[in-house]
């Protein structure tokens, strides 16, 4: 996929087609917060890490701004700005559900929310079993909308 990194395109394999279809067919195999440890997990993570089952990862931030940055991540590694490293952990937020049978969660498209700027943000993954969304704010907040 490719996604876009402060204005320029960063190639990780599929293309990002803008606001529909950039992660389409993926298969998410875990969802994790990025999670500043001193405070421990009872707040929100700083960033949200998708896993892929090909190995590579999207790693979702917000700006000062309040907007939500859609970047490749670098899993199992931490973002590059979690410093000390020994500080930070990835660990799943809370109230997510576990990975469905099979392993893995199959993206069947997304949706972001811009503002009049065009800055996302807010990121729908759309799966089989449910959405997640991912909100940016002050942190991040992030929930599982379920099909019924």
């Amino acid at each position: 996929m490719t996604v876009e990194r402060e204005g320029c395109a960063v190639s990780a394999g599929r293309a990002r087609h803008g606001k529909g279809d950039w992660l389409t067919g993926a298969r998410v195999t875990a969802v994790l917060g990025v999670y500043y440890r001193p405070e421990g997990r009872v707040g929100e993570p700083e960033a949200v890490e998708f896993v892929l089952a090909d190995g590579q990862s999207v790693l979702l931030t917000c700006a000062s701004d309040r907007t939500l940055r859609v970047t490749p991540g670098a899993w199992p590694r931490l973002p590059d700005w979690c410093v000390p490293a020994s500080r930070w952990q990835h660990a799943p937020p809370a109230q997510l559900p576990a990975v469905p049978y099979g392993g893995a969660w199959t993206v069947v498209g997304t949706q972001e929310l811009r503002n009049a700027d065009g800055e996302v943000l807010q990121a729908v993954i759309r799966c089989e079993e449910g959405d997640f969304v991912v909100v940016a704010g002050d942190t991040m907040a992030i929930r599982f909308d379920p099909r019924t």
